[in-house]
């Protein structure tokens, strides 16, 4: 089980659970908003050098797992 990264003097393994929630907890991550929504988190994460583990969207909040090197902050 290595899943830690390297960078040039650090070895690291950060990972975070990230609940994303629309305000008032609408229900409207579902059918084309959802896939949209999937999509452009993942180019989001790829674009900041960051790995998403795993990830469910709901109708109303998304579950991420995310692994990002500790030169970003989770923020």
């Amino acid at each position: 089980m290595d899943d830690k990264m390297s960078l040039a003097h650090t070895c690291w393994e950060c990972k975070y659970h990230v609940v994303i929630v629309p305000k008032y907890r609408r229900k409207t991550l579902f059918g084309q908003i959802g896939k949209e929504l999937g999509r452009v988190l993942a180019e989001l994460a790829r674009h900041q050098e960051c790995q998403i583990e795993t990830g469910n969207i709901q109708k109303d909040h998304v579950h991420m797992v995310i692994s990002i090197p500790p030169k970003h902050s989770v923020a």
